[in-house]
């Protein structure tokens, strides 16, 4: 019933600006302060270890869903609540998706994009209707967005950006709205 379960997809490098760490560190304190359960990719380096370690610090429930080939890669977070351990990227994300009420993107590189992308397309083919809600942290997505403007504008989206994605600059600005959806 209502928001309970947060997937966090974002990267598994934290990024040349100290504020995506900082905003990543802030978002697991207050998921678990809000006593959301965190699904996310599994790993302990970068944004992902971040956010994680985060919560967790903070007495939050935090699950790892990680690829076998990725356990070396991403460092498998080992402190997590669960972490499971799955055959491929396909069967990581489509497992995030049926764990996670809403999906809460970071910056991140191309595993990142990948995932928002999957989460977009699957609402707007009505595969789910999960909330696709991005941390626009100090404009990271800002130039991404003009482009989806862009493909609504030339007649390649069904509908218009604000309806299928809700862009936020800050962490409490996301939990604020998923709190509204409670």
């Amino acid at each position: 019933m209502g928001m309970q379960s947060l997937a966090v997809f974002c990267g598994s490098k934290t990024g040349n600006d100290q504020l995506f760490l900082l905003h990543a560190q802030q978002l697991g304190r207050l998921l678990a302060q809000h006593g959301y359960q965190m699904v996310y990719g599994g790993g302990n380096k970068g944004l992902m270890g971040a956010v994680a370690d985060a919560a967790l610090a903070a007495g939050g429930r935090v699950t790892g869903i990680i690829p076998e080939h990725l356990r070396s890669f991403e460092h498998q977070h080992n402190g997590l609540t669960e972490l499971q351990v799955v055959p491929d990227m396909h069967t990581r994300k489509r497992l995030m998706y049926e764990l996670c009420d809403a999906a809460i993107i970071l910056p991140g590189g191309f595993g990142t994009m990948d995932e928002m992308f999957e989460m977009l397309t699957w609402n707007q083919l009505a595969i789910h209707d999960k909330p696709v809600l991005v941390l626009n942290t100090a404009g990271f997505y800002s130039d991404l967005f003009q482009m989806m403007q862009v493909m609504h504008r030339d007649g390649f989206l069904y509908d218009p950006l604000h309806e299928r994605v809700r862009i936020f600059d800050l962490p409490q600005a996301v939990i604020d709205y998923v709190n509204t959806l409670r």
